[in-house]
C-alpha cells in the first residue's frame, strides 16, 4: 500500500544523506521525495511516498524516530490529508487541432498553459497523482515531449498538524 510519510528534520548538512541510507540499508523504495525549510529556518519538512504494508511502514517509521536529525515523523495516510503535486509538460502541438485538444484537456484538468510557441505548448497541472497520471493518458504519449514532476506534498486535515 502507498503510504505518505510527513517528518520535520534538523535543516543541516547529511540529514537528507542519513534518512535516504536508512531506507537503501533496508531495501525500502522511496516513490518520492520533497524537502524544504518551514517557518523554522532550523527545521526542515520532508515528505515522502513509499510502499509497503502496515507493518514495514511500521518498522520505516521506528528506524527514522531513531536518526538524530528527525525530530518527528507522520504517516500521514493514517488520517485525512490534503495532498498535492506539481507537474508541468511539454507537449508538441503544431497542428490547428492538436492546439485545440490540448487547450479543451487542459481546460478539463484545470491546468493552465504557461508557454506557447509556433510547435510547441507548456502545461502546467497541480493536483493528485492519479490526476496528474490520468492528464499524461489522455494527452497520448506520442505528443510528450518532457515532463517535470514536484513529488507530493502533503498535509493534515483539521485540528492535526505536524509542528514542533
Amino acid at each position: 500500500m502507498r503510504h505518505i510519510i510527513s517528518m520535520l528534520v534538523e535543516n543541516e548538512s547529511g540529514a537528507l544523506s542519513r534518512i535516504a541510507g536508512m531506507f537503501t540499508a533496508r531495501g525500502y523504495n522511496i516513490e518520492c521525495l520533497t524537502v524544504a525549510p518551514t517557518d523554522d529556518p532550523s527545521i526542515s519538512r520532508l515528505t515522502l511516498v513509499t510502499i509497503g504494508d502496515d507493518q514495514i511502514i511500521e518498522q520505516i517509521i521506528k528506524q527514522l524516530n531513531k536518526l538524530l536529525d528527525v525530530v518527528k515523523v507522520v504517516d500521514m495516510t493514517e488520517g485525512r490529508h490534503i495532498e498535492r503535486e506539481m507537474m508541468l509538460v511539454k507537449v508538441a502541438a503544431g497542428a490547428l487541432e492538436q492546439r485545440d485538444e490540448f487547450k479543451r484537456l487542459t481546460d478539463i484538468f484545470r491546468g493552465r498553459i504557461l508557454d506557447v510557441t509556433e510547435k510547441i505548448y507548456t502545461i502546467e497541472l497541480t493536483g493528485t497523482s492519479d490526476k496528474l497520471d490520468a492528464f499524461v493518458d489522455a494527452l497520448g504519449g506520442s505528443n510528450i515531449l518532457e515532463v517535470v514532476r514536484s513529488g507530493v506534498i502533503g498535509i493534515s486535515r483539521g485540528e492535526r498538524h505536524l509542528k514542533v
